[in-house]
């Protein structure tokens, strides 16, 4: 008898699991657009044969997205049924819909909060990142941190710029001489690093060094815990990498020591009397500071530390993708040299042209509109991140597609695929797919709505960091343009004809043997880590 109940049991309790287990397949979110699901594996299933079956095997996760959006109509929304190993998610890939997210509202003050799974950075930028933080919390950390990334304090910051721009122009400048193959990806991450370690601490990380040796203890300690998010673990849950995950937390443990050991002593210099206090982010953060207790010293690090993560990442990545754009499109390299001549002047010399900017910063790089156009079009083609909130289960929240019809997504990840988002030929025409710097200039910016480029975010949490982001861009491009010629080497190289000079396609960018594509490295990345040759521009 008791055999038979348990048995009963058994069949009930399986019943049960089973119903909500269809339930939650295939009628829980089935009024949203989505491919087929699976009663087991969800859209796992189909997620790993897009994988398997695309081209290249490494390819960035929003280019899987995009497959299965496009194989059921490229709707404005799509639901991915990821569990158990993500919750449930909602891919947002129009503009209009983004927007209704990020702008705040009655039941949101200061927009959707941001989504869980933030979490996974936590090894990167601390537990009281600010990109974790909601409600007066958030707004608290924000209203400290503005005054260091005003307009203002970013171009008075300018010179501090400059002065990191030496070691950087020598490496290209040996690498010409010898004609070496090198990593561009390495150069700007050292350069971005050392940029983002002044500005906001100023700490001198001692990153522009190729023997990672001789880098400073910060930096190769965060390098390694960056390769630690690498490859196809980057998103992966730590109960399925416990090792890896441990060793996230005890590389991440040693750099926040070092990063407080940093912050203690600008706090002893910044709060003596007889001593100015200096101009970095951290130091005007500390005006209003008060005490430096325990709790507002593990807040203060995990802020620097988001800032050396996204600060230095961002721009390194815009770069990559710039100088790569400006190697194989010659209208557009030619119409950045012609600004910076009629600018600045003939001198092309990288020391020459740091002196015109720390004289006349301001007033030069506002002139630079092309150049702004370049930064703009990389971002919008090739965006390092996006953003993903999350409505609490509930709550009701509801966004409305420009078809008309109407979306409960609370509980679910909303993910805003800026890669997507951006590429939408609704928006950017025929085109949408190629860089063309010049749809940002004169009448033809004024037909793209705002909020359809969005590399930044919008709305009252957008990245604090844009000004700063922008100034290194123009800055670096600025004196490196007219000074070198890259030429890509391995994926993305160019074409030659039987003389050894590159073709023109049709869009008048030259031909390439194969496409540089992103790869998901916390963030997106070029895959090859943008492997260059590099020629002195007088010599091309």
């Amino acid at each position: 008898m008791l055999r038979l109940l348990l048995f009963a049991g058994a069949v009930l309790l399986l019943t049960y699991l089973l119903t909500r287990l269809r339930h939650a397949r295939f009628s829980q979110y089935a009024h949203i657009p989505q491919v087929p699901n699976h009663l087991i594996w969800g859209h796992l299933k189909i997620f790993g044969e897009l994988s398997r079956r695309g081209v290249p095997a490494d390819r960035h996760t929003d280019a899987i997205f995009e497959d299965m959006r496009a194989s059921i109509g490229r709707p404005s929304v799509m639901f991915v049924d990821l569990r158990p190993v993500n919750p449930p998610m909602i891919l947002v890939a129009t503009h209009d819909v983004a927007e209704q997210i990020s702008k705040p509202s009655k039941a949101h003050a200061f927009s959707v909060p941001k989504s869980p799974s933030l979490a996974q950075m936590t090894p990167m930028i601390g537990a009281e990142t600010i990109l974790r933080k909601e409600g007066p919390d958030w707004k608290d950390v924000r209203k400290r941190y503005n005054p260091g990334f005003t307009s203002q304090n970013i171009s008075d910051l300018l010179t501090t710029v400059l002065d990191k721009m030496d070691p950087f122009c020598n490496f290209l400048s040996a690498f010409a001489v010898t004609g070496q193959e090198f990593s561009l990806e390495m150069l700007l991450s050292n350069l971005t690093f050392d940029i983002i370690g002044i500005v906001v601490m100023d700490v001198d990380l001692d990153a522009q060094h190729m023997n990672s040796a001789r880098q400073g203890e910060i930096i190769r300690l965060y390098r390694e815990l960056l390769q630690t998010f690498h490859g196809d673990q980057s998103n992966t849950p730590w109960f399925l990498v416990p090792l890896l995950t441990l060793k996230r937390q005890r590389l991440a443990k040693r750099v926040d020591t070092l990063v407080k050991k940093a912050i203690e002593r600008r706090y002893l210099e910044a709060t003596k009397a007889d001593k100015e206090n200096g101009r970095s982010i951290l130091a005007l953060s500390f005006k209003e500071a008060g005490e430096l207790t325990p709790q507002l010293l593990a807040d203060t690090s995990a802020q620097v530390r988001t800032f050396m993560f996204a600060g230095h990442d961002t721009t390194a990545t815009t770069l990559e993708w710039a100088f790569y754009e400006l190697s194989r499109t010659p209208r557009a390299l030619k119409a950045v040299r012609d600004e910076l001549d009629s600018i600045l002047g003939p001198e092309s010399d990288p020391r020459m042209i740091r002196g015109i900017l720390a004289d006349k910063g301001a007033q030069v790089l506002s002139r630079m509109t092309y150049i702004n156009a370049v930064v703009k079009e990389t971002l919008r083609l090739h965006p390092p991140a996006a953003t993903a909130r999350m409505a609490p289960p509930g709550s009701g929240f509801t966004v409305k597609v420009p078809t008309g019809e109407e979306y409960v997504v609370d509980g679910c990840i909303l993910y805003c695929c800026q890669s997507i988002i951006h590429r939408d030929p609704n928006v950017y025409g025929d085109t949408a797919d190629d860089w063309v710097p010049e749809r940002w200039l004169g009448e033809a910016a004024s037909s793209i709505p705002p909020s359809a480029w969005r590399p930044f975010e919008r709305g009252p949490r957008n990245c604090v960091g844009l000004e700063l982001a922008n100034l290194e861009a123009r800055v670096i491009i600025a004196i490196v343009a007219r000074r070198y010629d890259f030429v890509k080497t391995g994926l993305g190289a160019s074409v030659l004809d039987e003389k050894g000079r590159p073709m023109l396609n049709e869009k008048g960018q030259y031909r390439v043997k194969s496409e540089l594509y992103n790869t998901l490295r916390l963030t997106s990345k070029p895959a090859d880590g943008t492997m260059m040759k590099i020629k002195l521009a007088a010599e091309s």
